[in-house]
């Protein structure tokens, strides 16, 4: 396994996004989640990323509202999010996370996002099951 010291984060990200904007109302924010097996998705607007939303936030959801109404993300998303770059180091993100407990950093260029790096991509990692590319 190669040194997890030189690793970037663009090496273990995925690209594949799912997102939301702030007016989707919070059912329907689940129903992504659900229908792609995915824990969070990110709030963009106009192409710019302004929060996201993750399983988490649901139990808030479920706790503080009726989450068939006319609930709206944004009420619930963390705005502004901690975000990483693709050329940052893993060893920093994973420690940003461990320090906030978060599960999940969206990366951006500029306030674009262009992926998101999860403790089950660095857990993939670590394990071997998840080589870096050639």
């Amino acid at each position: 396994m190669d040194q997890i010291d030189d690793v970037f984060v663009a090496q273990l990200m995925s690209t594949n996004l799912h997102t939301v904007a702030p007016d989707t109302l919070v059912a329907d924010a689940a129903a992504v989640l659900l229908d792609h097996d995915i824990s969070s998705a990110l709030v963009v607007e106009d192409d710019r990323l302004v929060g996201i939303l993750t399983t988490t936030d649901f139990v808030d959801i479920v706790a503080k509202s009726q989450p068939k109404s006319q609930t709206t993300v944004e009420r619930y998303m963390t705005p502004d999010p901690i975000t990483a770059g693709a050329q940052d180091l893993v060893p920093a993100v994973a420690a940003t996370m461990i320090e906030r407990g978060f599960h999940h950093v969206p990366v951006v260029d500029g306030d674009t996002p262009i992926g998101m790096i999860t403790t089950s991509d660095l857990a993939a990692y670590v394990s071997g099951t998840d080589p870096l590319p050639p």
